[in-house]
């Protein structure tokens, strides 16, 4: 699974490398290297427009939404703590995310992910988690697959109302190779800049070419980083946390 990440891009440096036409400053996310289930995170996606000359014009937006997929039927917002994950092995068909797969498909920008790995303490012979930072070997960003989603809140009257409308995101998983491989059995899946118009466009609705798109491409171009345990608290941030282990 992927429950932490790292996302310290500026928007600035977003929008260029993912050639984005619009984005909201008032949405400007501070970097964080801790990125836990339900924080607001960067989202890249397309949608069309509904109002004005421009209506039916796709547009490709920085987003900022929360981390755990709301379905939009779901009665309140408190299972997306739950849904930060969705399997590619069943997301087109699972009823949590099969609609939004076939429409409402994103990137999510990271630095790396963590994962854990247990280790026994020769000190003391008690079993710990040791985090590792997983990350390009290049420092490139990685472009994690997603899809995003509505959810109506039936306490807010007006559908104008800004905070009638909640934007969630889930982050797509596969199984590990490369580096992450050694660590977890689960991995973030992500995908090559060829991929990212084709896994964007809402007009792309073959699931069974969008599935073709979700490999895993890591290919000895990740690295894990055993890295300070105070990444298990998600109140600590910082590049600290990015420190080799002692």
């Amino acid at each position: 699974m992927c429950g932490r990440y790292a996302s310290t891009r500026s928007p600035q440096d977003l929008t260029r490398l993912f050639d984005v036409t619009e984005w909201r400053p008032e949405e400007t996310l501070a970097p964080s290297w801790n990125v836990a289930p339900t924080d607001p995170v960067y989202a890249v996606l397309e949608r069309t427009a509904r109002h004005g000359g421009d209506e039916g014009e796709v547009r490709r937006e920085l987003r900022a939404l929360r981390w755990g997929l709301v379905p939009s039927w779901a009665k309140d917002a408190k299972g997306g703590a739950r849904m930060i994950n969705a399997r590619v092995e069943t997301v087109h068909e699972k009823p949590a995310y099969r609609k939004a797969f076939a429409k409402r498909r994103c990137l999510l920008p990271a630095d790396g992910f963590y994962e854990w790995d247990p280790v026994k303490d020769e000190k003391t012979g008690k079993v710990r988690k040791q985090p590792y930072f997983i990350h390009p070997a290049d420092d490139t960003v990685m472009a994690l697959a997603g899809l995003y989603e509505y959810w109506r809140d039936p306490d807010v009257a007006d559908d104008d109302d800004p905070g009638a409308w909640l934007m969630t995101c889930t982050v797509i998983t596969t199984e590990a190779t490369d580096e992450a491989g050694r660590v977890h059995p689960r991995m973030p899946l992500a995908l090559t800049p060829d991929h990212y118009d084709t896994w964007l466009d809402p007009h792309h609705q073959d699931t069974h070419d969008l599935r073709a798109l979700l490999t895993s491409p890591a290919d000895g171009r990740l690295d894990a980083l055993a890295v300070s345990p105070a990444v298990n608290n998600v109140r600590n941030n910082g590049p600290h946390l990015l420190d080799p282990a002692g």
